[in-house]
């Protein structure tokens, strides 16, 4: 017998991780957890600007199919982040106007979709953040199957029910939820660290003389230097 799984997640990041994480670059996040997570580069931003940042509520759905796309905007708690594994065909398109417009009333924080779009005129004339991986004009089909709040992976990037996901300009990563503290204090010290630089060289304080490490890393590195 095949079933359908109709599942919500067993735990959520806190509306606190998401106030503090959305305050954060997607880069200061992604250095921090080593390099290793992404989304993927195809997964872009479409919408007209602004953070993506909630709990994930996963769908596993048949490629060109959007029927439990449907079930999960209905079930899925104001905040949540839909974030949908459509094996990141471009085929059919899962999503357009009528769905993203209802997700957004039902307070939904963002869609993610490892697919494509429609309506794409719409989404970018909008801030409630769309990443997609595509756009085609031509619709999706509602048989099934898939399931709901299982496991998923974008391109490499295992996302659990209930993960952080967030978004900006520069693409997406996913935090898992028993990393939530250690990743957040990491990222915030980095995020202040790179601000006070910033800072610094737009001040012209910074200069050659705070870059030693530059010629200490071409001197370890084994390579004969040419000047001329």
């Amino acid at each position: 017998m095949n079933f359908i799984r109709l599942l919500q997640p067993s735990r959520r990041a806190s509306a606190d991780y998401v106030a503090k994480f959305a305050e954060l670059p997607v880069a200061c996040v992604s250095d921090v957890m080593l390099r290793t997570e992404a989304g993927g580069a195809k997964l872009r931003p479409m919408h007209s600007g602004g953070m993506l940042c909630g709990p994930a509520f996963t769908v596993k759905t048949r490629p060109g199919d959007n029927l439990l796309i449907h079930k999960a905007i209905d079930m899925a708690q104001p905040g949540d982040v839909l974030v949908i594994d459509g094996s990141g065909e471009l085929t059919n398109s899962l999503m357009g106007e009528m769905m993203l417009a209802y997700a957004d009333k039902r307070g939904i924080a963002g869609v993610v979709v490892n697919g494509a779009i429609r309506d794409s005129a719409f989404v970018r004339s909008h801030a409630f953040p769309v990443y997609a991986a595509g756009v085609t004009h031509r619709g999706p089909y509602k048989n099934g199957p898939g399931a709901m709040n299982v496991p998923i992976a974008l391109d490499g990037m295992v996302i659990e029910p209930g993960d952080l996901v967030i978004g900006d300009d520069d693409g997406l990563v996913s935090v898992p939820y028993s990393m939530l503290e250690a990743v957040y204090a990491g990222a915030a010290k980095k995020a202040a660290a790179e601000a006070k630089q910033l800072a610094a060289i737009l001040s012209g304080e910074y200069g050659p003389n705070q870059r030693k490490w530059v010629d200490k890393a071409l001197s370890e590195s084994g390579y004969e230097l040419a000047t001329s």
